[in-house]
């Protein structure tokens, strides 16, 4: 099972700017001393010293990952945000044969839906596309944002043929058991869990985590325990995690207790608030593995979703 990371945002899309780039080389460029440019070896280690925000890019799309390990010729997608567009360009440009996506929605706020139009296999005549969702009105939240005013193409013009699942029991594609639970969200969001009889992949993002999603009874045990890979809203600190109660988003804090609590191998913390840049992100990193380190909490790593991040299970 292969993990991809496509999207990693959340609310809407954030493209890096100008004043960021120039920012970020003037930055480079002031830790640049005569010795560490005067062979490729000395650059080579020059470039790995620099602090990780100015060399990893976190990012701008919204929610979007990929999972392999499926049926041959056929990709399984968790969310439509912004990053299914470059998703889909990538199978174009590599020539990937897929004839079949599997396109899990947790929910239908804009920043999960909004890159879908523009994912261009829904417009080859020769894909199927599966939605799935336990939130009743699937068709009707996907068309509704193709529609006069807010899109000149409609759902209809894809030429793919397109199957929609309102989801009542887990769904089984290939060796993939994928379930799902409600969690604590505004209009509600589901989180999903793909199972493939070696590893369990937990995606849980725009969830409020609360003191009922930590009790150790048969159903949060059954789906929460024994996950080796965990994407889990992580959009706000502590302090905005008070003063945003009730928003739908948990803070990094809350991400570690939760994950610790059930035995999670590997955090990713997930759905970054568009208004923090890279810098203030790999502080949230720093900050979140610094609490596990306080807390001496053992067995977990805690990383940060990034665009292009593979996991392999």
């Amino acid at each position: 099972m292969i993990v991809r990371f496509w999207g990693v945002r959340g609310s809407l899309p954030t493209p890096d700017t100008p004043t960021l780039m120039k920012s970020n080389l003037a930055a480079i460029l002031d830790r640049v001393t005569p010795e560490d440019i005067k062979s490729p070896a000395s650059k080579k280690k020059f470039l790995k010293a620099l602090p990780p925000f100015l060399t990893n890019i976190v990012g701008g799309n919204t929610a979007c990952l990929t999972v392999d390990g499926g049926p041959a010729g056929e990709q399984i997608i968790f969310d439509a945000g912004s990053g299914i567009r470059e998703m889909g360009n990538a199978v174009i440009r590599k020539k990937e044969k897929i004839s079949r996506y599997h396109l899990f929605i947790s929910h239908f706020h804009w920043d999960h839906l909004q890159g879908f139009p523009f994912f261009i296999p829904a417009y080859i005549p020769s894909v199927t596309l599966d939605f799935y969702s336990p939130l009743e009105g699937l068709e009707t939240s996907v068309r509704g944002q193709m529609c006069a005013p807010f899109f000149p193409v409609t759902l209809d013009t894809m030429q793919s043929k397109k199957v929609f699942h309102e989801m009542k029991k887990p769904v089984k594609l290939g060796n993939l058991h994928i379930s799902f639970r409600k969690m604590s969200h505004p209009g509600d969001s589901y989180s999903y869990l793909v199972d493939d009889g070696k590893h369990r992949f937990l995606y849980a993002t725009d969830t409020e985590l609360s003191e009922a999603d930590f009790i150790k009874n048969k159903e949060n045990s059954s789906f929460f325990s024994g996950v080796d890979l965990a994407v889990i809203d992580a959009q706000y600190t502590l302090d905005e995690a008070i003063t945003k109660y009730n928003w739908g988003h948990s803070s990094f804090s809350l991400a570690v207790d939760f994950a610790s609590s059930w035995g999670m191998k590997h955090l990713i913390l997930f759905h970054h608030d568009p208004a923090y840049g890279d810098e203030k992100l790999f502080k949230i990193l720093d900050a979140a593995r610094t609490y596990v380190e306080k807390m001496n909490i053992k067995g977990i790593k805690v990383d940060l979703a990034w665009e292009g991040l593979e996991i392999e299970l």
